[in-house]
């Protein structure tokens, strides 16, 4: 993806994700990890822009450094989003987007009693296109002790031969990357989808057994 490829993906998936209601106010931000072909670094939103309303050319332009070299003022997140693309490209080589959101049914089941993991495996698509979300306990937007867990999380899963693609920031909102902003939005979608379905349920739901968690491992590649 070149880079003038990637400012234009990066505000086609905000309007979209804008305009379904993903995203509100000013609130989320997008980012992608250029190719060194295109000089390496990274694109990320401006801090408070409406992700419905970007404009290709004013996306924050950073360095390998993650040091600002043109565009409006980067978003205060990109620390984290740095130490995502660090810790995840240990075990997914390709990732080069992350999209944070604070979709409101995820964000209303961390303010019940929490558990590590936001959902157990209650639909099949879940567990194959999501895969397992520890909940990060709330710091700060932006604080550095959020960055840091959200890396060893990274890692803790990875290394235990689960690698995730999701986590869930308590009482902000899920962080998701994958390979293209089109997949890291489709991550989000079904994210927030199942979000949605367990807080509409009228009793806790029972997970998948192993058995049928095994069965999407072995036909799918499920990471469960």
């Amino acid at each position: 993806m070149t880079e003038t490829q990637a400012r234009e993906e990066i505000c086609r998936v905000g309007r979209s994700l804008f305009e379904r209601g993903y995203v509100h106010a000013t609130a989320g931000n997008i980012s992608v990890r250029l190719d060194a072909s295109q000089g390496g670094g990274f694109l990320i939103t401006p801090t408070d822009a409406c992700l419905g309303f970007l404009d290709p050319a004013r996306l924050a332009r950073l360095d390998d450094q993650a040091r600002q070299v043109s565009g409006d003022r980067a978003s205060k997140t990109i620390a984290l989003h740095a130490h995502i693309y660090s810790a995840a490209s240990q075990f997914d080589q390709k990732t080069c987007c992350v999209i944070h959101t604070h979709s409101t049914h995820c964000v209303a089941l961390t303010l019940r009693p929490g558990s590590e993991e936001l959902l157990t495996a209650v639909t099949p698509y879940f567990v194959m296109k999501v895969g397992h979300v520890p909940v990060i306990a709330y710091h700060r937007p932006g604080a550095p002790e959020a960055a840091q867990l959200v890396a060893q999380a990274i890692s803790l899963y990875g290394e235990a031969g689960t690698p995730i693609r999701a986590v869930m920031l308590a009482r902000l909102g899920p962080n998701v990357w994958h390979d293209s902003p089109a997949a890291a939005m489709a991550t989000l979608e079904e994210l927030e989808e199942t979000a949605r379905l367990v807080s509409l349920s009228p009793s806790v739901p029972e997970p998948l057994t192993e058995i049928q968690i095994q069965e999407l491992r072995q036909t799918f590649g499920a990471r469960w």
